[in-house]
């Protein structure tokens, strides 16, 4: 089944930080990994004073009797093992965030899981990488592709591509 991650990172050596993600998530992929390019981006919903953020967005396919759930899991333990720390406020700065933005073509609404993410389709930082990969994917439950989506954004949320790689 192939997925999408959106990697993110606003502490440390953030670049080192999105690239050590990157090589645990090669672990759970059955094949390479494609990567985006890694953008610059403002903090968005987060606690005044919070550093810009790198982000990227990784495809994957990985073993389809893994469970959604079972996903986010390995992903909360990678950001662990990373260093991320317990959540005190909400959106705090982190040195790593994955999220799952698609499993697929599965939707569901869980408490702790909802597939597709449901504000992927409304963040640049988000979309901008993901239309990298794949500008012509259509979100389960959406009827736009995540190009057409980027380009229906406001020009409020800048994001500047960085010459670095994953």
């Amino acid at each position: 089944m192939k997925i999408a991650v959106a990697l993110g990172s606003n502490l440390g050596d953030r670049l080192a930080n999105l690239r050590a993600a990157a090589r645990e998530l090669e672990t759970l992929s059955h094949g390479p990994l494609q990567k985006s390019k890694v953008y610059e981006t403002a903090p968005v919903d987060c606690p005044a004073g919070s550093p810009k953020f790198l982000n990227a967005v990784v495809e994957m396919m990985v073993d389809e009797r893994l469970s959604p759930h079972d996903l986010l899991a390995k992903l909360k333990a990678i950001e662990t093992k990373l260093g991320r720390k317990a959540k005190r406020l909400h959106n705090e700065p982190r040195s790593i965030d994955l999220d799952l933005i698609c499993c697929g073509n599965l939707q569901m609404n869980t408490p702790d899981l909802v597939l597709p993410h449901p504000r992927a389709h409304l963040r640049r930082f988000v979309l901008q990488p993901l239309s990298d990969l794949s500008p012509d994917l259509v979100l389960p439950g959406h009827t736009r592709t995540a190009g057409q989506l980027l380009r229906e954004l406001s020009d409020e949320d800048v994001v500047r591509r960085l010459p670095d790689t994953l």
